[in-house]
Formats: C-alpha cells, sequence, structure tokens
C-alpha cells in the first residue's frame, strides 16, 4: 500500500526520425535498470517540479548532448502514475523528432539504438514505457493531444487530458 504520500517526478524523450524510435538500454540504474527507456531521462532537480520541459532538456543534454535545437515538434504527450517501493511514481513523457542532420549519438547512460516501429513490441521496458509506447504507435501519433495514464501492474489505462 502507499501511505508515505512520496511522489518520485521523472522525465523520458522518446526520439525520432521517420519511422524509427531512438532508446536507451540502462544498466545498473537504482530506478530502471536492464531495459529499453527513452533516449535520456531522469529526475526533477529543485526549481523544475512546475516544469517538466525544463528537466527533460536539462537530461538531454547531460545524458545525449541533444540541445531543444536539434529538435523538431517537442511535446509532452503522456503523463503515466504507477505506485512501486511505497511511492507514486509520475512520468512526464515527452515526443520529438529528431533533426537529420544531428550525427551519430551516444549516451553515458548506456546503449543508444534505433528501432523501427514494427520492432518496438518485442522488446523488453517498463510496463510504463510499453504502455506510453504502444499507445503512441497506435493512436497518439496522429494527434496532438495529452493523455494521462494509471498502471495497474498488468496494463496502463489512458484517457485524454482535456481543458475545462
Amino acid at each position: 500500500m502507499l501511505h508515505t504520500g512520496k511522489l518520485r517526478n521523472m522525465t523520458a524523450i522518446y526520439l525520432m526520425q521517420g519511422d524509427k524510435m531512438l532508446l536507451l538500454y540502462r544498466q545498473g540504474s537504482k530506478v530502471v535498470s536492464d531495459a529499453w527507456i527513452g533516449a535520456a531521462g531522469g529526475h526533477f532537480e529543485e526549481g523544475e517540479v512546475n516544469n517538466p520541459k525544463a528537466c527533460v532538456l536539462r537530461e538531454l543534454k547531460e545524458e545525449v548532448g541533444i540541445t531543444e535545437e536539434m529538435l523538431c515538434d517537442l511535446k509532452l504527450r503522456y503523463i503515466v502514475l504507477r505506485g512501486t517501493k511505497n511511492e507514486i511514481r509520475q512520468n512526464y513523457y515527452f515526443f520529438a523528432e529528431l533533426k537529420e542532420e544531428v550525427g551519430e549519438l551516444s549516451s553515458k547512460e548506456g546503449e543508444l539504438k534505433w528501432f523501427s516501429f514494427e520492432e518496438l513490441s518485442g522488446i523488453k521496458m517498463p510496463l510504463s514505457t510499453q504502455g506510453a509506447i504502444e499507445h503512441y504507435l497506435r493512436e497518439g501519433r496522429y494527434n496532438d493531444k495529452v493523455y494521462a495514464g494509471v498502471a495497474d501492474g498488468k496494463k496502463v489505462v489512458f484517457m485524454e487530458v482535456v481543458e475545462f
């Protein structure tokens, strides 16, 4: 049960070029290890709590050396909640197109690899990541909506975040 009320806020970014997505195989991390995740991401730092875009851009620069100028169409697309290790994790998932002229990439956090959209369903990744990518490929890439999701241990259920 989640009785502590502790929150862990994190961001991740999924970079694409055409019908390929760049993922990172992270090893040895305390939070996510031995799995494919977004190309970059991490925990909010002081001053970023109300600005997940600032967090994801900082992480992208630190981990991969990519700046916002190297991206097109950067957007927050998914906010996913899950309970684990007696805390609630809030993941803010951004998607962007990486400009063609950006050369070879590497990361100090693990192995970067491009996957075709067809390959993404067969690789090992955390449930919330898998749910967001599957939803994005099925529905999200065809619109500009923001979705909220809740992971229940078996699946992630999404709904559109609407203004009212």
